[in-house]
């Protein structure tokens, strides 16, 4: 086999089930949240320069008008280039996650490239790759393999779980984002304090009992989200207007989602969504179920599974 010059990579979008701020550490706050990776997916394509520079070029959803000093995809091929003395990479990213929601888009974006450029460049060192995500953004490092995961601390400590209960989601996706700096100083402005779930969400689905956990699916960053953005709290009411088994918003914002028995449920709930925002029916993935070739993640020149929206991959 000929070396690889080009390879394609679906960076997929997560859910917080739940989402507990539990204190401040060095500065940054210290969370524990029950995360899940959907079938909502940026498709990201890299191709090997001839130099250590790299390159981004983004379509959709909005994200032509991120600068590069700002996207976490050159940032990634950036370092991974000075990490690890490989060449660099020219980035092209279909957008399919909108930017400021919650669902850890630029985050997927990261950890693609990461994932992209391990295997154009022949890196092993899995390792120093999750060292370089913990660098990138509190879900890189997660979004590396995606599934079901507890999140600890900054979103650094990781605990996995072999268990893939099928989750169908409506999630309501506003046009409007929320910034996760602002969001994060209106909560310690707000000075709120509210009780931890994630340990019993996570029992509950352990022991597979999905409604039982759904009832603790909540986040503590909803009171200062909507304030950020009133889009964030229409979203939320909006996903818990179906009376699903659980919804909560996701992230920082501003989406939200409701979770359903049934894909057909939640089926049944879009088609009766009237709000503003964008209703679009996700399920949970896991990286055994996501069909590629060495890795999870790495595609081939065929499409992917799973459900994307805004604009169709060429």
């Amino acid at each position: 086999m000929g070396m690889m010059n080009v390879v394609r990579v679906n960076g997929y979008a997560k859910l917080n089930l739940t989402l507990d701020v539990t204190g401040r550490e060095n500065g940054f706050h210290m969370l524990d949240s029950l995360v899940v990776t959907v079938d909502l997916f940026d498709r990201v394509v890299l191709k090997k320069r001839r130099d250590a520079l790299s390159s981004v070029t983004m379509h959709g959803m909005g994200s032509e008008s991120i600068p590069p000093e700002a996207n976490n995809a050159l940032k990634a091929a950036e370092a991974f280039s000075e990490a690890f003395g490989t060449n660099g990479v020219d980035i092209v990213v279909h957008k399919n996650i909108p930017v400021g929601a919650g669902l850890g888009g630029s985050s997927a974006d990261a950890a693609a490239v990461l994932l992209g450029m391990k295997r154009l460049y022949g890196v092993s060192d899995m390792g120093g790759v999750n060292l370089l995500a913990d660098t990138l953004g509190s879900d890189t490092k997660y979004l590396l393999s995606g599934g079901l995961a507890r999140m600890t601390g900054r979103g650094d400590r990781l605990e996995f779980f072999d268990a893939e209960p099928a989750l169908h989601f409506l999630a309501i996706l506003p046009d409007g984002g929320v910034s996760s700096k602002e969001c994060y100083a209106e909560f310690d402005r707000l000075g709120q304090t509210f009780p931890p779930v994630t340990e019993k969400a996570l029992a509950s689905l352990l022991a597979g009992d999905l409604p039982q956990a759904a009832r603790y699916f909540s986040n503590h960053l909803y009171e200062s989200a909507k304030k950020c953005n009133i889009c964030a709290e229409k979203a939320y009411l909006e996903a818990r207007s179906f009376s699903p088994l659980g919804a909560a918003m996701t992230g920082s914002g501003s989406a939200a989602f409701a979770l359903f028995e049934t894909r057909e449920l939640a089926e049944w709930a879009k088609s009766r969504y009237r709000g503003k925002g964008h209703a679009v029916v996700l399920r949970s993935v896991y990286p055994r179920s996501i069909k590629s070739y060495k890795n999870p993640y790495v595609l081939s020149e065929d499409e992917g599974e799973g459900e994307s929206y805004g604009r169709k991959d060429p």
